[in-house]
């Protein structure tokens, strides 16, 4: 007897019938909804900071990945580094890109919506006034970040932003930097 393959219905390479699997799943077992990320890091020396990503909590259990992901940070020379990684505030912009991009690719695939390019340019100003304690009024982080998208789908050009805006809308990056969220600072000896 043969039988008929198992088509799935892909969509900007999001598997759209698991998508739905997984939506269902959360509306039958809300708890399962609930994620907790973690990152381990170590100063290395000067600006250089190595951060190790493995575990994370996620459906109701503890997830071990068969790697981990090794993120480095440093800052440029110009602020004292030795410019051998990316900075902490370069890696903000690259998870807000990311997340963005990644949170409209799969919205956009849910509604039907194909997507051939993304590309996008992310910039933020910082005044390090704030940071180095010359001006109580200068906040440290980013004063202002602009974002540009330019996309490839199967829409006319103004529906564009609409795309754009199922990224803003669902952004869990973007929702923490632009609506703000609780952060616990305590301190232990090694």
């Amino acid at each position: 007897m043969v039988t008929a393959p198992n088509l799935q219905t892909v969509v900007n390479g999001v598997n759209v019938d698991n998508l739905f699997t997984t939506i269902e799943a959360v509306k039958t077992t809300p708890s399962i909804a609930r994620f907790k990320f973690r990152v381990q890091n170590r100063w290395e020396g000067c600006a250089r900071n190595r951060s190790v990503v493995n575990e994370f909590q996620g459906v109701g259990q503890k997830i071990t990945r068969e790697r981990s992901f090794v993120l480095f940070a440093d800052e440029p020379t110009v602020l004292l580094g030795q410019d051998s990684a990316a900075n902490p505030v370069e890696h903000l912009l690259h998870a807000l890109a990311s997340c963005l991009t990644t949170s409209m690719v799969y919205h956009a695939a849910a509604r039907g919506i194909h997507i051939q390019e993304v590309e996008s340019s992310f910039e933020g100003d910082i005044d390090l006034h704030g940071f180095l304690d010359l001006d109580p009024t200068v906040r440290n982080g980013y004063q202002g970040i602009r974002v540009n998208f330019k996309l490839k789908a199967d829409v006319p050009d103004d529906k564009l932003q609409e795309i754009v805006e199922l990224g803003t809308g669902h952004s869990p990056v973007f929702d923490s930097l632009t609506q703000g969220v609780p952060v616990t600072v305590k301190a232990g000896r090694l």
